[in-house]
């Protein structure tokens, strides 16, 4: 089931319902179960961040300045790999999105279901970013640490450090790549929740559970 496969139908359908408030967030609380699983799913597998040029994370800023330089004194099997490398990292830690995106549509009031049904394209991925992305950041940065040391990805940034020292009139300042990969990996997770959610929101030929096509389905 692709992520968000349930939303544009059930928010097509959700205005001429019977049933109330209470089963407008039910019926919301459940599709939104789906999509962020399958958000996470796409995300937390091999070349889940990598072989998606949407959220692949590149060099830090300050790194991408020299990367002409460094493929020229020979780093740039270094600089592939350490690219390789941190996306690698935030793939082992996006799984643990889900216990709290599923904390959060469990905290999600009436209220909070119909901001979200009469927003914009990224509501709710906009009530997932407030919702949960302190707990992510405190979740990702022993993960992406762990896997960051696994990987030597660690050992490699500081190797490019090293050669950056070597370039011409390049100044090479301290920089913490592990806080750079956790949030290059919860900025990309919410990317792809968001593409998601804006893709079904137009679509209405998606498909629905047949629980959700009891409450919500268009009559």
């Amino acid at each position: 089931m692709p992520a968000f496969a349930q939303l544009d139908k059930i928010l097509g359908g959700l205005g001429k319902q019977a049933g109330g408030d209470a089963r407008i967030a039910s019926g919301l609380k459940e599709a939104l179960s789906i999509g962020t699983a399958n958000a996470v799913k796409l995300t937390g597998v091999t070349d889940g961040f990598f072989g998606n040029s949407l959220i692949r994370i590149l060099l830090p800023p300050r790194l991408r300045a020299a990367e002409k330089g460094l493929r020229m004194i020979g780093a740039g099997p270094q600089v592939d790999q350490f690219v390789l490398g941190m996306n690698r990292a935030a793939e082992k830690a996006a799984p643990e999105a889900s216990m709290y995106f599923k904390q959060a549509i469990l905290s999600m009031t009436i209220t909070d279901a119909k901001a979200i049904l009469a927003g914009g394209d990224t509501a709710a991925t906009d009530f997932f970013q407030s919702k949960t992305s302190e707990q992510l950041t405190t979740a990702f940065r022993p993960h992406v640490e762990a896997a960051m040391g696994q990987l030597e990805v660690t050992r490699q940034f500081d190797g490019l450090i090293g050669n950056m020292k070597k370039i011409p009139f390049m100044k090479a300042e301290s920089f913490n790549i592990n806080d750079y990969v956790v949030q290059q990996a919860i900025k990309g997770l919410f990317v792809m929740v968001g593409q998601e959610e804006k893709k079904i929101r137009k679509d209405p030929a998606a498909q629905v559970t047949s629980l959700l096509k009891d409450v919500f389905g268009k009559r």
